[in-house]
């Protein structure tokens, strides 16, 4: 069987900015990305069908049984065998919205059988839900990654550890003078992770692999810290995707940064009202600001985008791909990517320094611009030009 995850519209421009430069499916919820739980619940290899411009980065691979899922769609057991007992022409139906279907085409949506779904289930189908959903996330994929294995243990003798059932540490990690309290939910440590001395570590809370914990950080539990991230300060119910950097003090809270991002020293993220109201966030499906229904809700914040010392984001703040945030006072709660300058003002950021710049932050990490990267970047460039006077 191949398995397809396929984006759908309206949820694409919903998950907007972390969409702009990714299939939905590798939107990073708990330990692993949607696509990696799909792929490991499934034991198969999957690719996408999404937007055009994306495709040559994620082409899509057909075969003559193929499994479409809705790359939104976390994994249940439940979902599971309700997915697992489609038969060609069988469409997995939750009223009027597809999850799933299997066809011996990529024309999955003529399908004519159609079954309705009528369990719960979690759907990551606006930015907010990335972080609402991390802890319940965390425990589910932790339970996944460690069933019938052993983990390789902390061996520090200053690190001290609470709940110790509930943590899992995989080889290579290293972890010195550090406090883990797994008591409250989980704690997973990926392979060649590093904890510094004074770190306090609270679960539920994934560090994945090639990721950093600073020294003397708070990691106050339901966060994510993806792959080769490094982070410091004081993190909460925050998700960071990969090849980010928080890496000094002030506070990120109920917050997603894409990958490539950087916070400044002492930047800070409001994360709730002053009057306790439910936070309000941009949205590109709207072209204006929704309600969240959240009391707490911070930063989003798009691929390749930085900010210098001292920022200060407002409550429910949406910054786009590869902006350029600085300088006294509150910016806009809503930054249109490409954007250089901040509160006093923005000029848009020219993209032949946007490729000088991503080229020398990836070349830290060994990992090459390509040339679809920047056309991809090119593409969000023209596409969004409007949004820099929204």
């Amino acid at each position: 069987m191949n398995l397809v995850l396929f984006d759908e519209a309206s949820l694409r421009i919903n998950l907007l900015p972390f969409t702009f430069t990714r299939p939905i499916a590798d939107i990073r919820v708990g330990i692993m990305t949607i696509r990696e739980k799909w792929e490991k619940h499934l034991q198969l290899s999957s690719s996408s069908l999404t937007e055009t411009y994306l495709q040559s980065k994620y082409p899509v691979v057909a075969g003559n049984d193929n499994l479409f899922i809705n790359g939104a769609l976390c994994p249940d057991e439940q979902l599971l065998q309700a997915i697992q007992s489609l038969q060609v022409g069988d469409s997995l139906m939750h009223d009027a919205m597809l999850l799933a279907a299997r066809s011996g085409t990529l024309d999955f949506k003529s399908n004519h059988k159609t079954i309705q779904y009528k369990e719960s289930f979690t759907l990551i189908d606006q930015p907010w839900k990335i972080f609402q959903f991390n802890a319940a996330e965390i425990k589910r994929d932790f339970k996944l990654i460690t069933q019938g294995r052993k983990s390789a243990g902390i061996q520090d003798k200053h690190t001290i550890v609470y709940g110790a059932e509930n943590i899992f540490v995989e080889e290579g990690a290293d972890i010195k003078a550090a406090v883990l309290n797994a008591e409250s939910g989980p704690i997973y440590i990926g392979k060649n992770a590093v904890i510094q001395e004074g770190s306090l570590i609270k679960g539920s809370f994934a560090l994945c692999e090639g990721a950093t914990v600073n020294m003397g950080a708070k990691m106050r539990g339901d966060s994510t810290i993806g792959p080769h991230c490094k982070v410091g300060g004081e993190i909460s119910n925050s998700v960071l995707f990969g090849f980010s950097n928080k890496g000094h003090d002030g506070f990120l809270g109920n917050s997603v940064l894409g990958e490539w991002c950087n916070l400044g020293a002492d930047t800070n993220t409001s994360n709730l009202k002053n009057n306790y109201d439910q936070v309000k966030l941009w949205s590109y499906a709207k072209r204006g600001f929704v309600n969240t229904g959240q009391q707490f809700c911070g930063l989003m914040m798009g691929d390749h985008s930085k900010c210098g010392i001292n920022t200060m984001f407002n409550t429910g703040t949406v910054v786009g791909v590869s902006a350029n945030i600085f300088g006294d006072g509150y910016p806009r709660n809503f930054i249109p990517s490409f954007s250089w300058g901040g509160a006093a003002g923005f000029i848009p950021y020219q993209l032949n320094k946007v490729f000088e710049t991503a080229e020398r932050v990836m070349s830290r990490r060994h990992i090459p611009l390509t040339i679809i990267d920047k056309d991809i970047l090119k593409h969000i460039f023209d596409s969004t030009e409007e949004l820099k006077k929204a």
